[in-house]
């Protein structure tokens, strides 16, 4: 199995570094510590730099996939960020822990944070939804023998997801457009 969850990681990277290509890409090894590092082990994140095709900072769990994947199909998760920061790296690595660990995320899903986003920011859950900002073009990912799937890790805020309970997941994100926030912007203002 290890052979197949470094291969997938190796996939991953060489899509991510192909579809920001011109962007520089730093790859971060995640050791989550003795007592989780067997939930994901070899996880990395891969920070990506702006560049041509976003001016933002992109932060892309290598890893998921093996631990979760069921017939070849398996996710990783994409985070974009106004700037670089450990602390989004140390949240791709807590989102990969709660998917691998026991509470599986999927499109549609969301998890808290447990404190702000950045400090003082109103977000403090992530919200899994398609990568907008991207497009299919990072969203779908070929193995040889399967498919990595990469969704946006989207951070929103409490009332938001008690929004999306009552009225559906499309509801949220139709109010999200209607407000066309900046999702970069770890202070904008909650949309309900």
């Amino acid at each position: 199995m290890r052979d197949a969850r470094l291969l997938a990681a190796e996939a991953v990277e060489s899509h991510v570094r192909a579809f920001f290509e011109g962007h520089p890409v730093e790859v971060v090894a995640c050791d989550l510590g003795p007592d989780r590092r067997s939930v994901v082990p070899d996880l990395r994140v891969l920070v990506v730099g702006p560049g041509a095709r976003s001016d933002s900072w992109a932060y892309v769990t290598a890893g998921c996939w093996a631990t979760r994947e069921k017939d070849g199909h398996g996710l990783e998760f994409v985070m974009t960020a106004h700037v670089r920061d450990q602390r989004f790296i140390d949240l791709m690595a807590m989102t990969a822990y709660y998917h691998c660990g026991g509470q599986p995320l999927g499109l549609e899903h969301s998890m808290p944070i447990g404190e702000p986003w950045v400090p003082g920011s109103a977000c403090d859950h992530l919200l899994v939804s398609l990568p907008y900002l991207h497009g299919p073009g990072l969203e779908h990912c070929p193995l040889s023998e399967g498919h990595v799937r990469i969704l946006w890790t989207l951070p929103v805020t409490a009332a938001e997801i008690a929004f999306r309970r009552r009225e559906g997941h499309e509801a949220l994100e139709r109010l999200i457009d209607e407000a066309k926030i900046v999702p970069t912007d770890p202070f904008r203002a909650s949309v309900v």
